[in-house]
């Protein structure tokens, strides 16, 4: 029965739905009214807050903390009743979801959280590409801000050049992966 019931809850951690999993901030965060940096700033929570998470979307998750509720950053929330050195329901689902396999992404910028399922579902968004640009520098300001900052040129060597995989060996990556 217990077997059922954690299939089911990691079933619906998987597909972005989440019913009332309980959890705790890492730091101390702002709960925004959307799922965007830019949004709305509804309460304040303090660091080591117990939350309920309600629902996950792409890299924000929703909690309720006390009476409030709001969007805040995936990696700002340990998910499971347990605390630091504890195997919480977040570890447990991480764990079920990595199994390797070289057919399918498993590895996306870092972020946690997205699946297959989310990476397909994705859509171009220009207004986001935009606001990426806008922060970009030109090299004489990146240049600037380097020497104000003491920071020194450096050369570093250009990586070897990938091998191509081996038909003996065809489980290893060309990157020499082990």
């Amino acid at each position: 029965m217990k077997r059922f019931a954690l299939v089911g809850i990691v079933a619906a951690l998987v597909s972005g739905t989440v019913f009332a999993t309980p959890g705790t901030l890492l730091r101390d965060e702002a709960l925004r009214s959307q799922a965007l940096a830019t949004a709305t700033v509804v309460a304040n929570a303090p660091k080591g807050s117990a939350v309920e998470v309600l629902a996950r979307q792409g890299g924000w998750l929703k909690v309720k903390v006390g009476n409030r509720e709001g969007w805040v950053r995936l990696l700002s929330v340990r998910v499971g009743g347990g605390g630091a050195g504890s195997v919480g329901l977040g570890d447990v689902v991480g764990a079920a979801t990595t199994k390797s396999d070289p057919t399918r992404v498993v590895a996306v910028a870092g972020l946690r959280g997205l699946n297959e399922e989310n990476l397909k579902q994705a859509k171009f968004n220009a207004a986001e590409l935009a606001r990426l640009e806008a922060q970009g520098v030109t090299a004489q300001e990146a240049r600037v801000f380097a020497e104000k900052s003491g920071l020194a040129a450096v050369e570093v060597p250009e990586l070897p050049k990938p091998k191509p995989k081996s038909a003996a060996n065809n489980t290893r990556s060309s990157w020499g992966d082990e």
